[in-house]
């Protein structure tokens, strides 16, 4: 791969990354809210209605928390926020068309171009209309302010959703290649005019950490680019983000959960899913990101007790599911259960999985599984046929992790 190309694909993983787990902010669909959720705040301000709105997006009530988002507009029509945000909540809405729910969705090779299914046209006219208003709103700011770093700040998030949009929902790298370089160079733009706002530092962070993995012409190449590096740099800054109260906290929490898996810091990625769970207690999927993370650091007794407790909330919410959510669910309860030696209830929550429409590289990972419990009971021949299967699904889905498991063990098999 030449070294264009890298940047171009760490670009495509730092802007996937950067929404990674935001996937499982914001449901579809609505149902009826606590009194609590549904009260009006105490006056007609657009901070507060642009604040509730995310808490309601956060805790799954997709519906609701556009309708804040809405009425944010109403009172501030000229603030970029509340536009960027609701395109936020749209994009979110077709991930979870598209079955995209978990940091797993980010943790393998990132390519440049990746086959998705296009969301509704209503659904990708509307997210362009909104971007498109913050896009604008947020240059008048800066016109009429160019030594206002939270102006730049608005240009530079909204960009961001951009780059991040062409590179999760569009499955390309290429559509949004000017606007990350965009987003990156106003938001380190914030950091120059305010050292303080903690927040800019999530985009800039994340693709410094991004670049720091490529090799040394690759990074020269990203920093012509515009792009500079530093992994530790880059962590410390999204970590800092994590920490400075402001509307993409959140957002840099559930990016955190990425950077730890892929640094193999589980202790700290389950610290931090712990932290939203007790700050958004009905987004279930939370409880399913817990559990494929305790999976990842070998912990499967942790990550049944999380995957069943999410499997109950999951049974009593009226609210649409994710597209193949119910089989990513049975996928991993029955992943730990094989790693318990629980065969039976293994099985029936792979059958459940197998019912259920999913995305080929869950079906895949299924019969990785299936494999496993073929060569504990000592059925070698059938254990071949499954990771066979698990080859070929996961292969057509981009699965580098799943395919590299799957050949490992066709030659070793499981113990």
């Amino acid at each position: 791969m030449s070294a264009r190309a890298d940047v171009r694909t760490v670009m495509m993983a730092a802007a996937a990354a950067t929404v990674t787990a935001v996937t499982v902010l914001v449901g579809q669909g609505s149902h009826t809210l606590p009194t609590a959720a549904l009260a009006a705040p105490p006056a007609a301000d657009a901070v507060a209605l642009r604040a509730r709105g995310q808490q309601l997006g956060y805790n799954l009530d997709r519906d609701a928390a556009l309708a804040s988002f809405r009425e944010a507009i109403a009172v501030d029509p000229t603030h970029p926020a509340a536009h960027r945000l609701t395109a936020a909540t749209l994009w979110i809405g077709a991930l979870f068309q598209q079955g995209a729910v978990t940091a797993e969705d980010y943790l393998g090779q990132a390519r440049s171009q990746v086959h998705r299914r296009p969301p509704p046209p209503e659904l990708a006219a509307a997210f362009r209309n909104h971007l498109d208003r913050a896009v604008a709103l947020a240059e008048e700011r800066c016109r009429a302010a160019a030594g206002s770093a939270d102006a730049h700040f608005q240009l530079g998030a909204a960009y961001g959703y951009q780059a991040t949009y062409a590179a999760t929902v569009e499955g390309s790298l290429f559509g949004g290649l000017g606007a990350a370089r965009r987003a990156y160079a106003e938001h380190q733009r914030v950091l120059d005019l305010d050292p303080d706002r903690k927040d800019a530092g999530l985009i800039v962070g994340l693709y410094r950490y991004a670049v720091s993995s490529l090799s040394l012409p690759s990074r020269l190449m990203a920093r012509i680019a515009g792009f500079g590096g530093g992994r530790e740099r880059g962590l410390r800054m999204v970590e800092e983000a994590a920490a400075y109260p402001s509307d993409v906290q959140t957002n840099a929490r559930f990016t955190l959960i990425v950077i730890y898996n892929r640094e193999a810091r589980f202790d700290d990625a389950l610290r931090v899913i712990a932290e939203l769970q007790r700050q958004y207690p009905r987004n279930r999927l939370l409880w399913l990101e817990a559990g494929s993370t305790a999976l990842r650091a070998g912990r499967p007794a942790i990550a049944r007790q999380s995957l069943e407790h999410g499997l109950d909330m999951l049974a009593s919410d009226p609210r649409p599911r994710a597209f193949g959510e119910l089989a990513r669910w049975s996928y991993y309860h029955g992943a730990a259960l094989v790693a318990l030696r629980e065969a039976d209830a293994a099985r029936r929550a792979f059958d459940r999985a197998l019912r259920d429409q999913s995305r080929d590289w869950v079906q895949g990972r299924i019969h990785t599984e299936l494999g496993k419990l073929a060569d504990l009971a000592g059925d070698r021949p059938r254990a071949l046929d499954e990771y066979r299967q698990a080859l070929r699904l996961c292969g057509a889905d981009d699965d580098d992790v799943c395919v590299k498991e799957a050949r490992t063990l066709m030659k070793a098999g499981y113990r």
